[in-house]
């Protein structure tokens, strides 16, 4: 499930990564919505047939309008296909994809929940209509009119049944953050359909099919050249930035060279802190920042330096490109070409109280009633707290579970608050201290504190909350509770004294043990668990730390300290500069690699990695 339903519309273009991009591939950039229109027209001829696809909520009527305007200029006529025309009716798209959604206001409040498509454009589209759209395309050609050219865009038109009937194919991309926000600002229809849905509902839709059907053409389009010829970002289309094919291979082989850092994105939330909002100097006029999405990857996007201008590509895409060179084949085969942890900032910091109450499902749950690729397996570490801040784990040695489950039904049913700390135990927070979270472990964030939170795959998040304090949402209306979901998805035998216990395969409240040290430094293993594929770890040094990363990437965070450099032992010129919590991935194909205080005090680095026999888990 999707995280990203309402981001807040702001740019942090501070995290811009510069590696070094072959000059010839930088001047190949061509910046401004009417210059790229007039690049592509100059590319055209009589007879030409342009495709255009794009990501969700991709623009394409203002695209294709200056499309249009600079082949007019250049002479010809424009001929101009929407490929919405090829797909099937609202009734038959419901058949195939709503009536598999979730509509049970009982078990899922505010309809978030389904199944997910997984069918590929090509099973959205009427046979009849492809075959005669594809017959037009032939008959452009055939005929060679010297002065029209067809433009023929929309989503899915790229597919490979009609691909290589293009003169010129176009691809413009768009960020997951503006993907949402275009919708939010009634700029996007589903697929198919001829009037928008609420928005809540447009999302939905999105995430279980629209997303996911253009996600696999944009992975299959940029897998070699010749399916794509140019590629936009499309985000602010007055300032599109055109690369053709073979420079977008530069860039982004380039990036993934370098150790880099992603373009956050942020979200209010009603329990949401104060501390990222001064660190990171965000608006005034956020009430807070609640989440901070520093590296989900199918949510953020990277930004890189090409030339004198800044690219931002989406994470996906570059990883879609990249991702042999950053996390090595075989980890990119056992994860379906998705990168395998995400990292976010939760802060509760100064708020009104506490996240809420919640649990997430496992594999089998998730594959059975969403048909998602895999789990959700989360952590916390604790950066930052103030005055009686508390991580909530597990259930106490002495609850009453069933009460438990009576208490929380009657909260989200008669508004009766539940005593909470009768049944849920806690941990007092401090700086330092790493819980982790398999699927079905009750948990929360406490009030006054901000988490480095670390997961297993963005796919498959779903989180069930269980007990919100009977508070309101920024909508004035009673968030939702899934009590049936929490209840079916709990584990009851993690208690105090369980989670506590080294014996026990649950033993994930862990006291840090040394896995390695050399010359001024310490690497301990804070968690470490058979039932999650990730490890995390701690270095601790005063001046540098040297690592190798043995093929295998990992992230890196600055948890203590004021400024770290992170680079290449070979090649000192590819290094990040990171500032206190922010978030570095180091690609695999780095090999050896030094961190360097650049502050006065002593640093903590927090290192994320996949554990020995990672291969194992099932997802």
């Amino acid at each position: 499930m999707s995280f990203m339903y309402n981001p807040f519309p702001f740019d942090d273009w501070k995290p811009v990564n510069r590696p070094k991009i072959d000059e010839n591939a930088a001047k190949t950039l061509v910046r401004g919505g009417v210059k790229v229109a007039a690049f592509l027209a100059g590319k055209a001829k009589g007879g030409s047939v342009i495709g255009i696809d794009g990501y969700t909520a991709a623009d394409f009527d203002q695209t294709v309008n200056l499309l249009a305007q600079q082949l007019h200029v250049k002479g010809f006529k424009t001929r101009l296909v929407n490929f919405r025309s090829a797909y099937k009716s609202k009734e038959e798209l419901w058949d195939l994809v709503d009536s598999k959604l979730s509509w049970d206001r009982s078990e899922d409040p505010t309809l978030l929940f389904g199944w997910v498509y997984k069918g590929g454009y090509e099973g959205l589209l009427v046979p009849e209509k492809l075959k005669a759209m594809k017959w037009e395309v032939q008959q452009a050609h055939n005929t060679g009119d010297d002065n029209t050219v067809t433009v023929i865009y929309g989503h899915g038109c790229l597919i490979k049944e009609l691909r290589n009937l293009y003169d010129i194919k176009v691809y413009l991309d768009v960020t997951p953050k503006e993907s949402i926000l275009r919708i939010r600002r009634g700029r996007y229809v589903n697929l198919g359909m001829t009037e928008p849905l609420t928005t809540p509902l447009i999302i939905r839709r999105c995430y279980y099919c629209d997303f996911e059907v253009a996600v696999e053409l944009r992975k299959e389009l940029l897998a070699k050249a010749g399916n794509v010829d140019y590629y936009v970002e499309n985000d602010r289309p007055d300032d599109a930035k055109l690369l053709p094919f073979s420079s977008l291979e530069e860039v982004t082989s380039a990036l993934a060279s370098y150790p880099f850092r992603c373009k956050p994105v942020y979200l209010e939330g009603v329990w949401g802190g104060t501390y990222m909002k001064k660190l990171r100097g965000l608006p005034q006029e956020m009430r807070n920042a609640a989440w901070v999405f520093d590296l989900i990857p199918m949510e953020v996007s990277v930004l890189v330096e090409v030339g004198s201008a800044v690219m931002e590509i989406p994470f996906s895409t570059f990883f879609m490109k990249e991702g042999n060179k950053v996390l090595g084949p075989k980890v990119v085969e056992k994860f379906g070409g998705y990168f395998p942890i995400r990292f976010n900032w939760d802060d509760s910091y100064h708020s009104t109280g506490n996240m809420s109450i919640q649990c997430h499902s496992g594999s089998a749950w998730n594959k059975k009633h969403y048909n998602e690729f895999g789990r959700q397996d989360e952590s916390y570490y604790v950066v930052v707290t103030g005055h009686e801040a508390k991580t909530f784990i597990g259930f106490r040695d002495d609850a009453d579970i069933p009460e438990f489950f009576r208490a929380i039904e009657a909260a989200d049913t008669e508004h009766k608050p539940v005593d909470y700390m009768k049944y849920v135990s806690y941990e007092e927070s401090k700086p330092g201290l790493q819980v982790m979270l398999p699927a079905g472990t009750i948990h929360s964030s406490g009030r006054n504190q901000v988490i480095l939170e670390i997961g297993s795959l963005t796919i498959g998040s779903y989180t069930y909350k269980m007990y919100d304090y009977l508070r309101l949402d920024f909508d004035g209306k009673q968030r939702p509770i899934h009590t049936k979901l929490g209840e079916e998805n709990v584990n009851q035998e993690r208690r105090t004294s369980v989670i506590h216990d080294p014996a026990s395969k649950d033993y994930i409240v862990q006291k840090p043990r040394l896995a390695a040290e050399g010359e001024g430094w310490q690497e301990y293993i804070v968690g470490e668990n058979e039932q999650l594929y990730f490890s995390l770890r701690r270095l601790e040094f005063e001046k540098t730390c040297t690592q190798k990363t043995d093929g295998k990437f990992c992230v890196l965070t600055l948890v203590d300290g004021e400024k770290i450099r992170v680079r290449s032992k070979s090649c000192p010129e590819r290094f990040y500069d990171a500032d206190f919590m922010d978030l570095v991935v180091v690609p695999a194909d780095l090999g050896e690699y030094e961190i360097i205080n650049l502050g006065a005090e002593p640093v903590r680095v927090h290192k994320t990695l996949l554990r020995p026999g990672y291969e194992d888990v099932e997802l």
